[in-house]
């Protein structure tokens, strides 16, 4: 065995000095700071950065590599754009790199959303703070609506995948079938078409091509063969795999054993770390599970309280699933103990962070090597397609379900037929909440406004109406 061959296995710490692609970890940190403090406007915006930044400007990767990669975080739990960050950092720069980038992708979002969240809980029920959000609520709903458009133009490029989107939509709309068996069919059903060769499976990247530059990945400075940190050893994959598993599991297993089951801590920690498991798709197909499961189920916000939290996602840097946060701040800030409500909220939100986002680097870590191998597989590729189309229609169901009860403030549950349906009382809609979502509506699909100038527009909006309705 080379000495090469035995450091890609053992995978130490690395040094700061420049690899053979000649990016030093130094000026990796500051790109990848960089990403993440542009890392606005969802996951498509924040691919969108990566790939501008990664592929046309630094030249680190190609655009075949940056897509095969892309591939593999859609076929995985949790957010797809920090996974694609770890997985090139990783690439770069191995574990180190891997951790740098990751962390850094959430750091901002994170710190943005604590901060709103002790704002909200402090003064979220009073005057102008209230009206914010009431307004932010609008256009979130009109954001939610564009991501349905703007994804399933890219996804629903034939009859078989529009069918899949709709199958998917009726499953979880109308039947409650749970979401991981609505992605699991459609990864199986495109594995297999893609596998037979059936030309309807072969769409591409999730996310179609994300730039107007392609970059070859044999001009790039990786190239396109594998380093040797990228292929795959079974002795480093148990190890990593036991390294990440401890840190995630063992403060839900230490939470459990001390507090009990049914504490609050406990909850927050099982219940996002299921969450890490079973939600694909990426960060609108994991909001529908956290919103029916934390309002609905364990009853820690209203729903008008998730949309006030998407709303803080939506306007801070960093991945939408940053709004589980603000979901375990607010669980924990209301059943807070012996503590102080916002010292206990604060734990909460980052027990709730580190639950989510731990589990990302082990799927990346874990399996990164063994998908570097398959670049090119043709039925990886067309269980992606598969996946992206279902995660339409499950997008869809979020608008709805957002949809009914930012405009309606009252909503009934019909079953008939075997299905189960949320039903508006028209009698109760909201004039200024509909008002406010058509103006947003308009702002982003006719005049093409920016998402951060409309969520702007949309919060001054709100509390001008809340000033001009209640007074200051």
């Amino acid at each position: 065995m080379t000495q090469a061959r035995a450091d890609a296995e053992t995978d130490p710490a690395p040094v700061a000095s420049p690899r053979g692609h000649g990016v030093g970890l130094g000026e990796a940190f500051w790109v990848w700071a960089r990403i993440a403090a542009l890392s606005f406007g969802g996951p498509a915006g924040q691919i969108a950065v990566m790939h501008r930044i990664l592929v046309e400007e630094k030249r680190w990767i190609g655009e075949t590599r940056f897509l095969h990669a892309l591939n593999y975080c859609m076929l995985l739990p949790g957010p797809e754009a920090q996974q694609l960050a770890v997985y090139i950092g990783w690439l770069m720069h191995r574990t180190v790199g891997g951790l740098i980038a990751g962390i850094l992708f959430v750091l901002p979002g994170a710190v943005a959303i604590m901060a709103l969240s002790w704002i909200y809980a402090a003064f979220g029920n009073v005057g102008v703070v209230q009206g914010l959000f009431f307004g932010l609520k609008a256009a979130v709903l009109a954001v939610v609506l564009d991501a349905v458009i703007r994804i399933g133009k890219r996804a629903l490029r034939n009859n078989a995948m529009i069918g899949i989107a709709a199958a998917a939509f009726l499953a979880i709309f109308a039947f409650d079938v749970p979401f991981p068996i609505i992605i699991l069919t459609a990864g199986l059903i495109g594995f297999v078409g893609g596998r037979l060769g059936n030309p309807v499976f072969r769409v591409g990247g999730g996310h179609g091509k994300a730039g107007s530059s392609v970059v070859a990945d044999a001009d790039s400075l990786l190239g396109e063969e594998s380093p040797l940190h990228a292929r795959p050893s079974v002795a480093w994959s148990l190890r990593i795999g036991g390294i990440f598993l401890a840190l995630w599991l063992g403060p839900v297993a230490v939470l459990a054993l001390t507090l009990g089951w049914g504490d609050v801590y406990s909850e927050i920690a099982v219940f996002f770390s299921k969450m890490a498991v079973v939600t694909f798709g990426g960060a609108y197909a994991v909001l529908a599970y956290v919103a029916q499961q934390a309002v609905e189920h364990h009853g820690w916000l209203q729903p008008g309280e998730m949309l006030d939290g998407l709303g803080m996602a939506e306007t801070t840097p960093g991945p939408l699933i940053m709004v589980t946060q603000f979901v375990g701040f607010m669980a924990a800030y209301r059943d807070a103990g012996s503590l102080p409500p916002l010292v206990a909220g604060t734990f909460g939100g980052l027990l709730t962070t580190w639950v989510t986002f731990v589990p990302c680097f082990l799927w990346i870590f874990l399996g990164a090597p063994f998908i570097e191998g398959l670049r090119g597989n043709v039925a990886l590729g067309g269980a992606l397609s598969a996946i992206t189309a279902a995660v339409v229609g499950v997008i869809l169901n979020l608008a709805i379900w957002f949809g009914l009860h930012v405009i309606f403030r009252e909503v009934r549950e019909v079953a008939f037929l075997g299905m189960s349906l949320d039903i508006p009382v028209p009698a109760s809609v909201d004039p200024a909440s509909l008002a406010l979502t058509v103006l947003a509506a308009l702002a982003i699909f006719r005049f093409k406004i920016g998402l951060i100038p409309t969520l702007g527009a949309s919060a001054l909006a709100g509390m001008l109406w809340f000033l001009a309705a209640n007074g200051p």
